[in-house]
């Protein structure tokens, strides 16, 4: 597998409190990466250094071979990055389709005034994703009227629009009840091995993290505590202290 993403002893503090502790870190094309951690112990940080929200006060970032420090998220977007959020940032008062005809426009440059967003996009590939989320029935809904683990299953289809080579989900599941989650989570996964992406997630459910994961980053800190199979992470007894709680 060939690296994707690397960071170089990235570091960011916030006054006294540090938000990156020279992080070096490593993800290969093809893998499912579960990151974990208490509240405020940096893996937000580290992903929105990633994508360009947010500068580091020193280190690198490159992905697929190339330098990413201090690039806007647009200009991260466009070299295969993209990236959902804990909440879903949808376009309430416009269909479905309408949101993947968005981002099918972004991706390609188009989008104006006077864009036609049926037009401007391809309705093989408009039909294939909305297949692949499980929302081709609800395509002509408005956004406001979907029950919010269907919110996330868009916010994660709009992402595909963009064609990425690597996806970064922050709390994919959180806010939907402990019966969708697992069914969530299958559609998310399926769709990502069908698409080829490489994928990052945040994510507190431990049963989540078990099954979906092919590997585990514990965040202490601000620092990778422990990096490795989900089975030894999770076996870790630092982990299972002072991330797990148990």
């Amino acid at each position: 597998m060939s690296l994707l993403l690397q960071t170089q002893a990235l570091s960011l503090s916030f006054g006294a409190i540090v938000a990156a502790d020279s992080i070096d870190f490593e993800l290969h094309e093809g893998e499912r990466l579960a990151v974990i951690g208490q509240n405020g112990a940096g893996k937000t940080t580290f992903i929105n250094i990633c994508t360009g929200l947010v500068r580091p006060d020193s280190g690198i970032v490159m992905f697929d071979g190339k330098a990413i420090t201090g690039k806007s998220p647009r200009e991260i977007v466009r070299l295969g990055m993209a990236r959902s959020f804990q909440i879903p940032q949808l376009f309430m008062d416009c269909t479905v389709r309408q949101c993947l005809e968005l981002s099918g426009v972004a991706r390609q440059k188009k989008l104006s005034l006077v864009t036609n967003l049926s037009m401007a996009n391809d309705s093989t590939e408009l039909d294939h994703i909305l297949e692949l989320v499980g929302l081709r029935d609800r395509q002509h809904e408005l956004c406001e009227n979907l029950p919010e683990g269907q919110r996330k299953l868009l916010d994660i289809a709009m992402s595909l629009m963009l064609r990425p080579r690597l996806l970064i989900m922050d709390e994919p599941t959180s806010g939907v009840s402990t019966e969708e989650k697992h069914s969530i989570m299958e559609i998310l996964m399926r769709a990502l091995d069908e698409q080829k992406t490489t994928s990052i997630f945040v994510e507190h459910d431990v049963d989540i993290v078990k099954q979906y994961a092919t590997r585990v980053a514990a965040w202490i800190s601000g620092a990778v505590a422990a990096d490795d199979s989900p089975e030894i992470v999770l076996a870790d007894p630092l982990i299972q202290k002072e991330v797990l709680g148990i």
